[in-house]
């Protein structure tokens, strides 16, 4: 952890489509930054393996390539903000998704009278996402399923770029460069911020 490079109270987004390296950003920035990263998709992946009404639902849900309800991610993720570490500032990676999920955390932010400093978007071609999807080579990463994760990130999660690039919190990052290059190019965005 590098503490100057930390801004007392950042609070950050990191969005892009899937496969475009944003979990893989958000560990490494945060890390770095010394920041938690709270990643939803750790979140959901938990509740799966504890094999609870909560997760076999998120599971169906995950299969199909859709998104989980609001409601249930607003829980998760306000349960997770109050934690200890999150205090002093956090990097959400998968959250939020949708312009509900915008409404909610601008309201959990707003209970805790604090706000987004920056939010992050990691831009892709979408020939690449598929490409690097396949690669993958895990079971749930049939065409079609990538296909449907795209059209539903286009559709629910894309208009959240104009909301914050509205709120002038956006800055858009190339990921279709080396980890390391991606990498450099967030952080200077964070030690910028701060």
């Amino acid at each position: 952890m590098v503490a100057e490079d930390r801004k007392a109270g950042m609070r950050a987004v990191m969005l892009g489509p899937p496969g475009s390296g944003k979990g893989t950003q958000a560990a490494l920035i945060a890390e770095k930054v010394g920041l938690p990263a709270i990643s939803t998709g750790d979140m959901l992946r938990q509740a799966v393996a504890e094999g609870s009404e909560l997760g076999r639902r998120v599971k169906e849900i995950l299969d199909s390539g859709a998104l989980v309800d609001d409601a249930t991610m607003a829980e998760l993720v306000e349960q997770r903000l109050a934690a200890p570490d999150a205090a002093a500032g956090f990097l959400l990676d998968g959250y939020p998704r949708t312009l509900g999920q915008v409404e909610t955390l601008d309201g959990i932010l707003e209970r805790r009278s604090e706000a987004l400093d920056l939010v992050v978007l990691i831009e892709v071609p979408e020939e690449e996402l598929i490409r690097r999807a396949l690669a993958r080579q895990r079971a749930d990463d049939t065409e079609e399923v990538i296909s449907n994760r795209l059209r539903v990130y286009r559709e629910q999660t894309a208009p959240l770029i104009d909301h914050y690039r509205e709120q002038g919190v956006l800055k858009v990052v190339d990921g279709h460069q080396s980890i390391d290059d991606v990498q450099a190019d967030i952080h200077s965005l964070f030690t910028v911020q701060a």
